[in-house]
């Protein structure tokens, strides 16, 4: 280990309030605003979930929201998406938008999916097919699956058409890349065409690629266990722990964890004084929330997203988003947007001490999408539910 930081007492040991604060600095959510905008927040996060669902906003926007105030949504789909952009799409923790130096890293993913074979579709003539959207991506340019020949085949959500079975296949193995939407749809191009020569040529091998994606996690995470590095950028815990001895990450316990912890380099300035943190609705999706049992760990808060859950079997709402407030997850706020109101259809409270902290964000996320008026519809418990209202007004 380095010699002992000014910012704490031992050099091999955090109490669990530090964890958090190294947590929320690498995260983005600790400290000044991150400069550079939507475009550098990729690049510090080294990954941002994408999903269809959109209450608020989507899920994409609503990361850059909480680390960069009332940013433009135009401006954060043109910085992942837009003609500069340095990004591509990979499965990682999930579909993610990823910073485009990592393509090399993503090298031993696409063997073993080629290796492996088709994840869950099939098709009656594989390689005819992935010929011919290679062809047709090869003489038209970038082309949507619809450009292509249509998603779907009419019927439930992954009922994919022959063709967007095929270029989802081909961006599973790397011969075609995803580095622009239009409307949210992929738009598919040829990785040869697509990713600069400099990257498409770097040839990583397995080893390499693990040890690059363990520290681009640690980077992200600041502090964290094997299970929550591998969670990270989706890989194997024992593909972590086999590449942890060539990472500059150095062992550290923290207070109340079980499992040995490992520390990122310059992770230790989000202890520096005077650092404040966000108060913020944030996504379900936010990578801070990515791996429920850390964040059970960290923040204390059980949290189960329930838009897949039945109706009458939901405890908090279907698209409950967590409410940060400076180092505590302190409510769930299940929103919808009606016209210009903003439905607050029901706040769990954790902390009756946050009232004023859950109204502020409520308020923010409100006129971040142009909705003047809020409704509070339910509050969980009912005793705080005039405070809440009170606060909302002031």
């Amino acid at each position: 280990m380095p010699a002992i930081s000014p910012l704490r007492a031992s050099s091999d040991s955090l109490s669990a309030r530090e964890a958090v604060r190294i947590a929320l600095r690498a995260q983005g959510l600790r400290g000044p605003r991150l400069p550079g905008g939507p475009g550098a927040l990729i690049s510090h996060l080294r990954g941002i979930q994408l999903d269809t669902i959109s209450v608020l906003a989507r899920s994409h926007e609503l990361v850059a929201y909480a680390r960069l105030g009332g940013v433009a949504r135009k401006k954060i789909e043109g910085a992942y998406w837009g003609p500069r952009s340095d990004t591509f799409e990979y499965w990682s923790h999930a579909a993610c938008v990823l910073p485009l130096e990592l393509w090399p890293a993503y090298a031993a993913a696409r063997r073993a999916r080629d290796a492996r074979g088709f994840r869950w579709h099939q098709l009656a003539d594989r390689h005819r097919s992935c010929r011919e959207v290679a062809d047709k991506l090869r003489d038209q340019g970038p082309l949507s699956a619809r450009e292509l020949g249509g998603a779907k085949r009419g019927g439930t959500w992954w009922d994919w058409s022959e063709v967007k079975i095929a270029a989802e296949w081909l961006l599973d193995v790397g011969t075609v890349v995803c580095r622009e939407r239009r409307g949210f749809e992929r738009v598919y191009d040829l990785a040869e065409r697509a990713v600069p020569a400099r990257l498409r040529e770097l040839e990583l091998d397995d080893e390499t690629c693990a040890r690059v994606l363990v520290e681009s996690a640690g980077r992200a995470l600041g502090v964290a266990t094997a299970a929550d590095l591998a969670a990270y950028h989706g890989l194997h815990t024992r593909v972590v722990r086999s590449a942890l001895l060539t990472t500059s990450l150095q062992p550290v316990r923290v207070e109340g964890w079980r499992d040995q912890a490992y520390l990122s380099e310059h992770a230790e300035e989000g202890l520096a004084p005077g650092l404040r943190g966000r108060t913020v609705m944030l996504s379900p999706f936010d990578s801070l929330l990515w791996d429920r049992a850390r964040l059970e760990r960290m923040f204390q808060i059980t949290y189960r997203l329930e838009a897949y859950v039945p109706a009458p079997k939901r405890i908090v709402g279907c698209f409950a988003m967590p409410v940060l407030a400076k180092e505590s997850l302190v409510a769930l706020v299940d929103p919808k947007r009606v016209g210009t109101t903003l439905h607050a259809r029901h706040v769990l409270i954790h902390d009756h001490r946050a009232v004023g902290h859950i109204a502020s964000a409520i308020r923010e996320a409100a006129a971040w999408v142009g909705c003047p008026d809020v409704i509070l519809e339910r509050v969980s418990p009912p005793a705080l539910g005039d405070a809440l209202r009170a606060a909302l007004r002031s």
